[in-house]
């Protein structure tokens, strides 16, 4: 005996599963095809029983699903983490696990591959549309619906923490999810801004295979004023498309709590879904006939509804600059929601070097954006003087500043916020107001903001709403 522990070969299937991450890394990295990475790659896949349709990055991912329906469920939760923790590995020794990675492996890298090499040089709808069917398949593969990840609000399974996996399984992937949805966004974004937008919108048939985003809406809105005919009506129709859709989901969560505390100075409506049926037996048991077993109700008593509210006046000033265009979308949304709300006066107010003031189509959130001019530089004391004249009752009156506040003039913009809060309104300075809570803050702002006891609120949208129903209720 020499001493030495024998030397541990790798099993053919971890040499397998090696073969299609490295073919995957060098696609990802150099657009050429490395021959003998490609062969070792088709025999693998022919091998496992796969289409070796799955190695072409030109074959979308809802083509191989229409030619071979049981891979669907494969790419169902295919990235997400085991429900009963890490696999173990291969406790039988007869391969059967490793063999299963190896699928895996053919799997993952093709969802991969057609969402990371995404294509080069001008755009079409039709290119557009398939990449954001694969990068669909790639959030369904993460445990998540289409379209979280891509708007920051990762929920499915993929989403917890989970073990790394043994030897001779593949990582968890799940964990990439935090880095991976920026990712998406920002290459769905650099594939619209390559898109020939005009021509496609030109076309109803191109136009009715977009997809609204967030991207898309934001050249659609830069883009306006170069539209007309065709185009601009289905430019039109994908904005509406979007708003309210993402209406639809900003009204949830305003509605999940009521704003305003019960009136008991207003008679409580006598209707039926209205009856205290507890309170109504308690007050008659005086009425009980032991001997007829009845209870005779003198009176009926009803529970109060009406809810006291006092008039507030919300007042919403959003950046438009080119680095806010994310906010200025959420934020004409909610405050069209907020304007459906009993006794809640809304304003709305967007600028750049200028300021416009929206209020009047405040209700209707598609006719504001058409109306703003995104991009530009930023001048918050434009805004300010439109602000300002607002506030008749401060104590009544809350001010939501939406900016990354890269001012030029910071110091007399900072002053006059300062001066809105000592005067007993309330100033909320808001970062950002994303899906995804996303954004960078002027640093000098947000210390001087801290300082005044109004610190910056970054984060998600719902921090904002709860923000803003807790001042209302």
């Amino acid at each position: 005996m020499t001493g030495q522990e024998p030397e541990v070969l790798p099993a053919p299937e971890d040499n397998r599963r090696q073969v299609l991450y490295w073919r995957l890394l060098a696609r990802l990295f150099d657009q050429e095809e490395q021959a003998t990475l490609e062969s070792a790659s088709l025999a693998v896949v022919e091998d496992i029983g796969l289409p070796t349709a799955l190695l072409d990055p030109q074959v979308a991912v809802d083509s191989i699903v229409q030619r071979h329906p049981e891979l669907a469920a494969e790419f169902e939760g295919l990235m997400a983490p085991p429900e009963t923790g890490p696999a173990s590995p291969d406790p039988g020794g007869d391969g059967r696990d490793r063999a299963a990675e190896v699928r895996r492996a053919a799997l993952v890298s093709k969802v991969l591959l057609n969402v990371f090499a995404s294509p080069s040089g001008t755009v079409t709808a039709g290119q557009l549309s398939r990449w954001q069917s694969d990068a669909a398949w790639l959030e369904r593969s993460f445990g998540c619906k289409p379209g979280e990840l891509r708007g920051g609000r990762p929920g499915g399974a993929g989403a917890g923490p989970t073990g790394s996996g043994g030897a001779g399984t593949t990582p968890d992937l799940s964990r990439l999810i935090p880095a991976i949805g920026p990712e998406l966004g920002a290459i769905e974004a650099d594939l619209v801004k390559r898109m020939r937008l005009r021509e496609v919108l030109a076309d109803p048939k191109l136009a009715a295979q977009l997809t609204p985003s967030m991207s898309l809406i934001e050249q659609l809105l830069r883009d306006k004023n170069n539209l007309s005919g065709v185009a601009l009506a289905n430019a039109k129709a994908l904005i509406r498309r979007f708003v309210d859709e993402v209406a639809e989901v900003l009204r949830t969560q305003v509605e999940k709590s009521t704003v305003g505390a019960l009136d008991r100075s207003v008679p409580p409506k006598r209707v039926f879904r209205n009856l205290d049926l507890d309170r109504t037996i308690w007050k008659n048991l005086t009425n009980w006939s032991p001997e007829e077993e009845r209870l005779y109700v003198d009176r009926l008593y009803y529970r109060h509804t009406a809810r006291k509210t006092t008039p507030q006046r919300l007042i919403v000033v959003v950046d438009q600059s080119g680095s806010m265009v994310d906010s200025m979308v959420n934020c004409t949304i909610l405050a069209s929601i907020f304007a459906g709300l009993p006794k809640v006066d809304v304003h709305l107010i967007a600028y750049d070097t200028q300021a416009l003031d929206l209020t009047p189509w405040v209700h209707d959130p598609f006719e504001t954006l058409l109306r703003t001019n995104l991009g530009g530089g930023t001048d918050g004391t434009v805004a300010m003087t439109l602000a300002q004249p607002k506030i008749a009752e401060p104590r009544n009156t809350v001010v939501v500043w939406i900016s990354d506040f890269y001012e030029w003039r910071a110091e007399p913009l900072f002053e006059s916020m300062a001066a809105i809060h000592r005067s007993g309104a309330k100033f909320i300075p808001v970062g950002s107001v994303t899906s995804s809570g996303r954004g960078s803050v002027n640093p000098w702002f947000r210390e001087r903001f801290k300082d005044l006891g109004t610190p910056v609120l970054s984060g998600h949208i719902r921090k904002l709403v709860h923000e803003l129903k807790t001042f209302l209720a």
